[in-house]
């Protein structure tokens, strides 16, 4: 899943350079979803334009420790939830390692643009799928391992550890 989604960003952004003009709104279904070609230095919003070494250190820091969790991975919701994770942090880091102007300080292509909202890609709608995943994981209480806490067990403490081994 994480290589499809993965793919579909890297590729679509190959095509979107290919046939959009920077800056001219092409409509793709009506006033809904428009393309709109543009490089971000930043972060959602264009927030902090000018720190895009940050940005790519940060990604980087996101993919590795997905990846080092995924090792404690038991439940497919959260499988697919990391997936979609990791798929949008690559992708726009590649941009950034690779993309104009140089090595870690490359711009993110952004082309998808839905009214009132900010111009975005695949990776960062991939990203914004994950924390959905996250976010209604971490309410129903399902943990890494698939199980789920409820507020009739809750999860033991280091305390609650302790005198159960006698300590």
């Amino acid at each position: 899943m994480w290589a499809v989604v993965y793919v579909l960003d890297q590729v679509t952004k190959v095509l979107a350079v290919a046939n959009l003009e920077p800056g001219v709104v092409r409509p793709f279904v009506g006033e809904v979803l428009q393309f709109h070609l543009i490089r971000n230095p930043g972060a959602a919003f264009s927030f902090a334009t000018g720190a895009t070494w940050i940005f790519t250190v940060l990604a980087a820091v996101v993919v590795v420790v997905v990846v080092r969790m995924s090792r404690k991975l038991r439940s497919l919701p959260w499988a697919l939830a990391f997936g979609f994770l990791l798929a949008g942090a690559t992708g726009n880091l590649t941009d950034r390692l690779l993309r104009a102007p140089g090595f870690a300080r490359g711009h993110v292509v952004d082309f998808l643009q839905l009214p009132h909202w900010p111009i975005f890609n695949v990776a960062d709608a991939s990203i914004c799928v994950a924390a959905v995943f996250i976010a209604v994981l971490a309410v129903r209480g399902v943990g890494l391992d698939g199980t789920r806490q409820t507020r009739e067990t809750p999860a033991p403490d280091a305390s609650t550890r302790r005198e159960a081994d006698g300590a």
